[in-house]
């Protein structure tokens, strides 16, 4: 529906705080999510949030934001703004998300949910008051959208390979592994609360329990910093930068590594690092039941490898399904069968499904409670690593 004909309760209008990676990804969704899909109301791009006035002004005119302001105080009290996307470092989530959702104000909030438990249990009991209220809000494991992993949910609950065994989640990436890369402040836990773990060992904890189902019941494991000093940042582009002068302090883990039980008494095996040279974004995760096993990796991303421990023996193997099917989870709304997708398809469907549920009235997920429950499995990890590996249980 073009903007100009839509009545007030046709439209959604949206204002973003960041504009840097995430912020980029979530400008593409909102604007894109509306011309593919047949959404029940159309996100309109209000407002870009931003404390440099030259830059958040020179982003929303790239990313098509309508205006920018430097307050996020202002962009919340704006009448036009339905509902805030905050995509800044996890230090300011629970300030901005709280008085949005204070504010009557429906909020996505990037992932992971904020550093402390304590900032997501505020978080929480914000979002619940505010549910009451008719108010919605969402936290962006965006993983979770993939249509491959869709499928894998899927055939889990369909009980397609049986009692939960064992979970293997691999989250690699090898753009620290340069000790000469400068300092971020993904590298700081005052911004970040934690590095590898929090920044993509969350995305691994959120997915093992959306495809499982299943809860993370405890917990042992080992950090690691391997590179404590690096440059001071001249400029940065994405999650790269140039180093300027100086040096300072890393102050969070490299690496993450950590066992784990599941709720469903199966075993887990989890590892997060930026330090996996030659790995970009290999989310790889395989589960193993009593019926069969799924095996995924986000670097081919729109295939899905399925073993039926039931069929017969002598002509059984792991079947490569590619998810590309009209069949299957947002598909039909994009390109013919075999014609994949890409990373920024899985933001446009985290839009789709939380502008369907704010027009149904429904909580959309993964909720702030389940944001929640990931952060109780980082800070269990961090208590682990920090007492020799000890066993720590969650409740």
């Amino acid at each position: 529906m073009d903007e100009t004909t839509a009545g007030p309760r046709d439209t959604l209008g949206v204002g973003m705080v960041g504009y840097a990676f995430m912020g980029a990804a979530h400008s593409q969704a909102w604007r894109t999510a509306p011309r593919f899909f047949d959404l029940p109301r159309t996100p309109v791009m209000r407002v870009l949030g931003g404390r440099d006035a030259s830059a958040v002004k020179t982003a929303a005119d790239r990313l098509g934001w309508q205006d920018s302001v430097t307050s996020w105080q202002e962009l919340v009290a704006r009448d036009d703004v339905d509902l805030v996307d905050v995509c800044t470092p996890g230090h300011t989530h629970a300030e901005i998300a709280v008085a949005a959702l204070e504010a009557g104000k429906h909020v996505l909030c990037e992932k992971p949910l904020a550093n402390t438990i304590a900032e997501a249990e505020a978080m929480v009991a914000a979002a619940e008051s505010a549910a009451a209220r008719g108010v919605r809000s969402m936290v962006g494991y965006t993983y979770r959208r993939v249509p491959a992993v869709q499928l894998a949910r899927q055939l889990v609950a369909d009980g397609r390979i049986g009692t939960v065994r064992h979970v293997r989640v691999q989250y690699l990436q090898d753009w620290l592994a340069d000790p000469q890369a400068p300092l971020s402040w993904r590298l700081d836990k005052q911004a970040a609360g934690s590095g590898a773990l929090g920044d993509i060992g969350s995305h691994a904890v959120d997915l093992a329990q959306f495809i499982t189902g299943e809860r993370l019941t405890g917990v042992s494991a080992v950090l690691e910093t391997f590179v404590h000093e690096r440059p001071v940042a001249a400029a940065f582009a994405g999650l790269h930068g140039t180093g300027g002068t100086g040096t300072g302090p890393v102050t969070v883990d490299d690496a993450a590594v950590f066992l784990a039980r599941l709720s469903g008494g199966g075993l887990g095996v989890f590892e997060a690092t930026r330090f996996a040279t030659g790995r970009k974004n290999a989310i790889r995760l395989e589960v193993n039941g009593e019926r069969g096993s799924l095996s995924f990796d986000f670097e081919d991303m729109n295939v899905l490898h399925f073993y039926d421990a039931t069929e017969d023996a002598a002509v059984a193997g792991f079947r490569r399904i590619v998810v590309t099917e009209p069949q299957h989870a947002y598909v039909a709304q994009w390109w013919p069968a075999g014609h994949g997708l890409g990373y920024e398809h899985a933001f446009t469907h985290q839009v789709v499904d939380l502008v369907g549920a704010i027009a149904a009235g429904e909580q959309p997920t993964p909720s702030f409670a389940d944001g929640l429950a990931v952060q109780r499995v980082l800070d269990a990890v961090e208590r682990s690593a920090a007492d020799d590996s000890r066993w720590v249980p969650l409740a």
